[in-house]
């Protein structure tokens, strides 16, 4: 589990405590700097809403259309013969563009980020990788910063398979009219 989720799960489940059975907890009462008078669990909630933004800061959800114009700044559209509507198609069915979006296999292995990059093969997580085709931690790929993802999906195209070597591209995107990916996004 991400070390910051666990550490809201850890306030969460004191705070829901804090909450619900206030005659059993005694709150100790101290002065800031500023000489305000605050409750322990002040303090709580107030630690609770740092991690909270903490694990958001790390954590991004693209909009399509964004989505769509980082990918085309970032030279995917025509890479390798794979349109831009096709990498949008094949990020929105393998992360809904999450860029912190793991999926465990059933053989074991783990995929990473907005691509969904496999650890057996592509990236490195001290766990399960056999070949780290792209040189990378597989850490690296779950950010906001998508500089790592991207120049890695670029790798894996350039491999004999290409774009077929992500089953969300074949099971949802091949064969299929992708012009409403990009509908809207005025590219």
């Amino acid at each position: 589990m991400n070390p910051p989720l666990l550490a809201i799960c850890f306030y969460m489940t004191h705070a829901q405590v804090l909450l619900s059975e206030p005659r059993q907890i005694q709150l100790r009462k101290f002065s800031n700097s500023s000489g305000q008078i605050q409750t322990s669990g002040d303090t709580m909630i107030k630690s609770l809403l740092f991690l909270l933004l903490v694990a958001v800061a790390n954590a991004k959800r693209f909009q399509r259309c964004e989505w769509a114009h980082k990918l085309k700044d970032s030279g995917m559209d025509g890479y390798r013969n794979v349109s831009l509507a096709d990498w949008v198609c094949l990020t929105k069915w393998e992360s809904g563009y999450d860029t912190m979006k793991t999926h465990h296999n059933n053989d074991g292995s783990t995929d990473f980020g907005i691509f969904q990059i496999n650890n057996r093969w592509w990236c490195n997580d001290k766990i399960m990788s056999f070949r780290n085709g792209c040189q990378i931690n597989c850490k690296d790929l779950l950010s906001d910063d998508v500089t790592v993802a991207i120049n890695c999906a670029k790798r894996v195209v350039r491999d004999p398979q290409g774009i077929a070597a992500w089953y969300g591209w074949r099971n949802h995107c091949q064969g299929r009219d992708l012009t409403p990916y990009l509908d809207g996004c005025g590219l």
